[in-house]
């Protein structure tokens, strides 16, 4: 699995949100922050290059992404090397899956997307 740098930063933001919203109990939240370490045990990082930040600036004018999926999909573009149907991409957000698919990245069906 390769993942941008900040992806756990980001898994731990929206497990939060959950948890302040009240849709996560303590103990859930425990449960998914454990499950998040053990995949991040596993993953590879896509580091933050200037390549990077000039390719989330393209997608930025191209796609109507915030700055975060922007740089999430800069990573993919750049991990790619060009060619984006070698890289599968797995999301949960609807504006981040389309943008991937209008660059050319495969993006498997996954229940629960949100906008």
């Amino acid at each position: 699995m390769l993942v941008w740098w900040a992806t756990e930063v980001e898994c731990v933001s929206a497990l939060s949100r959950l948890e302040r919203r009240g849709d996560l109990t303590g103990r859930s939240i425990l449960i998914a922050l454990e499950r998040l370490e053990a995949l991040a045990d596993h993953w590879h990082e896509v580091q933050p290059l200037e390549s990077i930040r000039r390719a989330a600036a393209r997608v930025l004018r191209v796609h109507p992404l915030r700055a975060a999926d922007a740089l999430q999909l800069a990573a993919a573009v750049i991990a790619c090397e060009g060619d984006p149907s070698t890289l599968e991409l797995v999301s949960l957000d609807e504006r981040l899956i389309e943008a991937a698919r209008r660059e050319g990245f495969p993006v498997p069906p996954v229940s629960g997307a949100a906008s």
